[in-house]
């Protein structure tokens, strides 16, 4: 059985967005897609309380009116928003599941039977960047499977080149993939995720890896071109010969290599201004602290503005 591309959706703006990106990716792939929907018990007193927002609240007039269930109210959202999906992606599969229980967990746990779980995240503008909320980060966090953050509002036109005229267009080809690459730990997994999101785009793959000098020139040793102009030269070559192979297994993608001194979130960043999708690792710990996701894959998830694929690996 085809893994499905999995979207979690709970009616909001940004749930929304991350179908239609899922959709999208769906037809890409040549995948199913399912769309999922988490419904979480709420005890009566709480569930009257405004700090629910305003979906919820609606979904409760609603179901007061009509004397509908809580699962058939939600089972009635979700067929109806595969329903719009079909209508706007002919060709994708299209199936629904509905869930109870803590919706972190409960899409983590979907993960595991899909190619990759796509979930929504809200736009704060400016310095702020998008606000990725704690069920968002508890999934990236322990999903065995990639998870694509897709921010509200995203449309199929800003991962496209614009026209000649300068105006967006979801028929023109796809900005590039942009991939962080820690060139000391590099994973396959990883690699062989951009490139094979770069093929399916028929886009080129940017590979951004950041490098900083070692403590003992930043502190005390003089300052020295030759020397940083070594460093550089040294760790291009790294980069280099860790992208040699994957050049060679996918030679119909063009890649374009940066190596460069500074945090690597901060260029990766950057150069998501200009991406179709961004892809960056998560190193898998099992531990009594829990998961961890890494503060230069944090960082990028919170002021990315193009869709972020969070791969875990070994």
């Amino acid at each position: 059985m085809l893994r499905t591309i999995t979207v979690g959706l709970d009616g909001s703006q940004e749930s929304r967005a991350a179908a239609e990106w899922a959709a999208r990716e769906a037809r890409l792939r040549g995948r199913p897609l399912k769309i999922v929907h988490v419904w979480e018990p709420v005890p009566e007193p709480m569930a009257e309380a405004p700090l629910l927002g305003a979906e919820t609240q609606r979904h409760r007039t609603e179901r007061r009116e009509t004397g509908v269930s809580p699962a058939e109210g939600w089972e009635r959202i979700s067929r109806e928003a595969a329903e719009g999906v079909r209508l706007r992606h002919p060709g994708v599969e299209v199936r629904t599941e509905q869930v109870s229980g803590h919706p972190g967990d409960a899409l983590a746990e979907a993960a595991k039977s899909a190619e990759l779980l796509v979930l929504g995240s809200r736009g704060l503008g400016g310095i702020a960047g998008f606000l990725v909320g704690s069920v968002g980060l508890f999934a990236i966090a322990h999903a065995d499977r990639p998870v694509v953050l897709v921010r509200a509002l995203e449309a199929a036109a800003d991962e496209h080149e614009p026209d000649p005229a300068g105006v967006p267009s979801a028929a023109t080809p796809f900005r590039p993939v942009v991939l962080g690459l820690d060139v000391e730990h590099p994973d396959e997994t990883l690699i062989e995720f951009a490139f094979d999101a770069a093929r399916s785009r028929a886009t080129s793959l940017r590979v951004v890896h950041g490098w900083n000098p070692p403590p003992y020139y930043a502190y005390g040793t003089p300052a020295s071109p030759a020397l940083y102009e070594a460093l550089a030269l040294s760790d291009a070559q790294a980069l280099a010969d860790v992208l040699a192979p994957w050049r060679q297994k996918f030679p119909d993608v063009e890649v374009v290599e940066e190596s460069r001194c500074g945090s690597g979130a901060v260029h990766v960043v950057d150069a998501a201004r200009e991406a179709s999708l961004v892809v960056m690792g998560r190193r898998i710990r099992r531990s009594p602290f829990g998961a961890h996701i890494g503060h230069v894959t944090y960082a990028v998830l919170h002021h990315c503005t193009a869709p972020v694929a969070v791969v875990p690996h070994g």
